[in-house]
């Protein structure tokens, strides 16, 4: 089996989850979204693990959903299920116990931008972007609305959402969305200081703060919030189709 994800471990308190699909800019097909789901799901029931780094491999972090492989003919056996399995990457990012860090080199288009916004810490290059641009193609955003609602104001999300503009690092940085922008050769160099400094919290502290913002801010479980957010949005549910067989 293709290894769509792969994980390394730098230190005990801190493991990189990277996407591995560099050909097509990290793009997301099922079996990736399937593989970071476990990979997720794995590394938040290690105890000794303070800290999550998510990065694409490459030099880009995801380009979003990969249309070329959804709308082949035949269509994959996998896309059927592709909304099932990338809410549960979604619930498992909502219900980790470890801090979370993106390292945000290229892009994060549309589903690639609600992993970047998944993390507790955004560190970006200067040139690299995200851009929740689902509204430029009809498209519902769900996923993004949904972190964006949880960490920030309905102005911001607003702005983000229904714009649909490329914000850089400097930019994210300006609206609170980013930690740090650095050069785009340094990203990784100041996502291991930042990781540096996070990991040596203890990890029972790092727990119990995690919860309580998730309590105080939010519904503590992740399926009401993945509900809350699909209930809201009429085409949520709605199953991916290849284009012909939307225009038919």
């Amino acid at each position: 089996m293709t290894d769509y994800v792969f994980v390394e471990r730098p230190s005990d308190r801190v493991a990189h989850v990277v996407l591995n699909r560099p050909e097509r800019r990290n793009a997301l097909i099922g079996p990736m979204a399937t593989q970071l789901a476990d990979t997720i799901t794995e590394l938040n029931a290690d105890e000794s693990l303070n800290a999550l780094v998510v990065r694409g491999a490459g030099g880009a972090f995801c380009s979003g959903l990969d249309l070329k492989e959804f709308t082949l003919d035949p269509q994959p056996d996998w896309v059927p299920t592709f909304g099932d399995e990338w809410r549960r990457v979604h619930r498992s990012l909502f219900d980790s116990p470890k801090i979370i860090v993106g390292a945000l080199q290229g892009a994060a288009v549309n589903g690639g931008a609600a992993l970047g916004l998944a993390c507790d810490f955004l560190v970006a290059g200067d040139t690299a972007f995200l851009q929740v641009g689902e509204i430029q193609q009809g498209m519902p955003a769900p996923m993004n609305m949904a972190w964006l609602r949880l960490r920030y104001s309905e102005a911001l999300a607003a702005r983000v959402t229904l714009l649909g503009d490329r914000l850089t690092g400097p930019q994210l940085v300006d609206l609170g969305m980013a930690f740090r922008s650095v050069p785009d050769d340094e990203v990784l160099e100041a996502v291991d200081e930042l990781v540096d400094r996070l990991a040596a919290h203890e990890p029972q502290g790092v727990l119990r703060i995690k919860t309580s913002l998730r309590r105080s801010g939010f519904d503590p479980s992740a399926e009401e919030w993945l509900a809350k957010t699909l209930a809201s949005d009429p085409l949520a549910g709605v199953r991916f189709q290849p284009k012909a067989a939307r225009d038919a």
